[in-house]
Parts: structure tokens; sequence; C-alpha cells
């Protein structure tokens, strides 16, 4: 056997045996791939070559927008922001059916695009709206499997981490990718949207009756006109070419700590607890760029890419079947990995195939985050699935059933985005960030 083969055989069943034995994918990754490493190298120059990888993988500048962009999500969700979008989503779904779970949606969208975290808009957004809509008389799994269904869309509407991390080992455009980000998300919210209008339209007693005059509703909205405009700011500002997205991130932060002393909703001494959890959070993920940065380069040692590539086109050389087939491949590792790290071992691997065929890395990147998003929902590891039902105070087995008309009505919508590019392309290439 030769060495290449034998160091692919280490590194996937390396990773493989360490999920099985429960050990976070991290962990897995980075044992797996070090072993695969030194089986290729040696000890010595395995270590040594390892350790370069890791340095190389995090020594990005643009990978630091997403430490800022976590501890800007960190403040809003303190800060007192996400009540002014609720109360600013109720005035604008006004009296729609179901007004309440309709106003979730719209509330999931507005905080996570200002926070770019699907997580943090479930918890923020649910603890918000849940009691209420508890006393109007809204079923408890119900109620949760909407805040659930419509929380990543925040991963997928600018800023997203994400894309941040797909743009990193694609090397796509990270403008291009927010603006690509857009009308997907937009149709991801429509999508639920239409579940809670069908659900409710013959339920008249989940009509909300709260009359809201127009000086309310004015007042309302300005009240969150501050929030609202730091997509401006930020996506403004990168589009406009004022400040690259990295540099957009330390402003999201500044404007979000201004607001929330503003809103009078933190104290100085909470800032510290503030960093510290932005801090857990992003040493996750730069842990996983570096060890993930090793195992790219012990696929490309031992051929992965093209192997995976030549089993793919031997099933099929059609593309609507190939595309099918990533798809469908992703959901069901969305169903068990975090979407941060299926983004970093999976992209080297489809990213060529799909390339090959035609499909811009761009369009592949909002297919691939859409796929992994609809992961986060779904058991056994979904954490927006975990981190709604434990605000709702709700069993998972409750809230999988109400789910399934939502998880139906999201694959509709993926589909259509996979198998029409304008989706995505439309609006990167009317601002010029992308070639068609």
């Amino acid at each position: 056997m030769d060495t290449a083969t034998l160091a692919a055989l280490v590194l996937l069943g390396g990773i493989a045996l360490f999920l099985i034995m429960g050990a976070p994918i991290s962990i897995a990754v980075g044992l797996s791939s070090l072993t695969a490493m030194i089986t290729a190298l040696g000890v010595e120059n395995g270590v040594l070559t390892s350790a370069q990888q890791v340095f190389r993988g995090i020594n990005s500048f643009p990978l630091l927008a997403i430490p800022f962009f976590v501890l800007a999500g960190v403040i809003m969700n303190q800060g007192g922001i996400a009540l002014r979008l609720v109360n600013a989503a109720k005035v604008m779904v006004g009296k729609a059916p179901g007004s309440l779970a309709q106003t979730n949606i719209a509330a999931n969208v507005l905080f996570g695009a200002v926070s770019g975290s699907g997580v943090a808009a479930a918890a923020a957004i649910g603890s918000t709206i849940g009691p209420i809509q508890a006393k109007e008389g809204y079923n408890k799994s119900f109620a949760a499997a909407t805040n659930i269904a419509s929380a990543p869309a925040g991963m997928i509407i600018p800023p997203s981490n994400l894309m941040i991390v797909y743009s990193l080992v694609s090397s796509a455009s990270v403008a291009a990718l927010f603006v690509a980000g857009y009308i997907p998300g937009a149709m991801w919210a429509a999508a639920c949207m239409v579940i809670v209008y069908l659900y409710a339209r013959k339920r008249p007693e989940l009509k909300y009756t709260e009359k809201i005059t127009f000086a309310q509703g004015a007042r309302t909205i300005l009240s969150a006109v501050p929030a609202l405009a730091l997509i401006v700011v930020v996506i403004g500002g990168i589009l406009a070419g004022y400040f690259t997205p990295t540099e957009g991130s330390n402003i999201a932060v500044i404007y979000s700590l201004v607001l929330a002393f503003a809103y009078r909703a933190i104290k100085v001494s909470q800032i510290p607890k503030m960093l510290l959890d932005a801090a857990r959070t992003t040493s996750v993920v730069m842990f996983l760029v570096g060890v993930s940065s090793i195992m790219g380069f012990v696929m490309s040692f031992a051929k992965i890419p093209a192997m995976a590539s030549e089993a793919i086109f031997k099933v099929s050389d059609n593309p609507v079947v190939i595309l099918l087939l990533i798809a469908v491949i992703l959901l069901v590792l969305g169903m068990f990995m975090d979407p941060t790290p299926a983004v970093l071992i999976f992209t080297p691997i489809f990213l060529p195939i799909v390339t090959a065929m035609g499909i811009h890395p761009v369009h592949f990147g909002i297919m691939m985050v859409m796929n992994l998003s609809i992961g986060t929902i779904t058991p056994p590891v979904g954490p927006i699935l975990f981190v709604g039902a434990k605000v709702a105070d709700i069993a998972i087995e409750d809230v999988i059933r109400r789910l399934m008309p939502f998880f139906l009505a999201l694959l509709v919508v993926l589909v259509m985005v996979i198998f029409t590019p304008g989706l995505s392309m439309w609006l990167p290439t009317q601002l010029d960030l992308v070639t068609p």
C-alpha cells in the first residue's frame, strides 16, 4: 500500500473511530489529521508541518471578522435589542393570521441580520416572544417550532460567520457571499410564514387583537431603527468599499456597544463576561479552522478530493443528479455535524466537482450554507433545535412533529435555490461583485 493511500485510511478511519467514541469533532479531526501527517511524513516532519498548517490556517485577516461579529452578537443578545426588534416586527406584521408567530419569524430575521447567529436569534427572540404567545393561546410546541424553523435565516442573511468560513476555504468573495444570501434568506423566512398562515387560517382565536395606532407604530419602528441601521452601516460600508468585512466587524462591535449603553441595557461590569462568552465561541471556531488546515493538507496529499470526484461521477455524469446527491449528503451530514466543521471538511471535496460542472463558487456556497442550516434544526445534533426547545421549556419529541411542515417547505426552497442560480447570483452580479 502506497503512503498516500495509507494516510487517507488513517485520516478517514481515525475521524470515524473518534466520532463513534463520542469525541468532539475538533478532537477527532485534529488527532486523526496529525496521525495521518506523521504516517505520511514521519514524526519530526509530520509534527512540524502540522504546526505550520495550523498557523497558516488561522493566520488570515478575513478570519478576524469572526471573533468581532461573535462579540457584536453577544452584546446585541444582552443589550436590549431583541425586544425592540420584536416590537418592530409586530408592527410590520400587523393583523396577519397567526400574527404573533409571524412576528416571531420577522424578528428572527431582523435579529439574525444584525447578529449573524441563528442560535442567538432562537434564544433571544424565543425567550422574548414565547411568553406572549402562551398568553394568547398558541400551542406551545407550534410556537417553539416556528421559532426554531425561522432562526437559521440569520445564518444566510448577512453578516454570516459561516459564509466567512466558507470564503476562507473556497477563496470566494465575502462581500459577494453576503449579498448572495439576501434572496435565499428571504425565501427561507417566506416559507416559514406560509406554513404559519396555513396553520392559523382556520384558527381565528390566534388573531392578534391588540390595536396599535399609527403614532404608536411609528414610535416602535423608530426605536428599532438604530439597531436596524447596523445592517446599513456594516453591509453598506463593505459593498461601498469603505472598509473590509473584518473592519466592518470591528465597527459592528463599537456600534452595538454604544447602542446597548444608549438603551441602558448593559453595565460596564458586564463587559468582561461578554468578552469571555465571545472568546469561548471564537476559540472553538479557530481551533476547528486550525486542525482543518492539517486535514486539508493530508487530503490534498492523499488525493481524496480527486477520488471523491471520480466516485461521484461514476454514479452519474448528469449535473442534476450530482447536485441532488451532494445536497442529500450535506443534509445527512448536517444532522450529525456542526455547520462550521462541515464547511471546513467538505468544501475542498465538493467544490472542485461543482466548479467542473460550471457552478459558481458563490452559488455553491449559498447551497451549502442552506443545506447545513437545515441541519441545525434537525436531530440528533441540531443546536438551534435544542436551544429553541430549551427556551420554550418543551421536550424535543413534542417539537419534531410540529417541525415537519416547516422541513418540507424549507426543502422546497432549497431545491429552488440549487436549481435556480439567479436566486443567489443576481444581486452579486448586479453589484459587480462576481462575473457570471
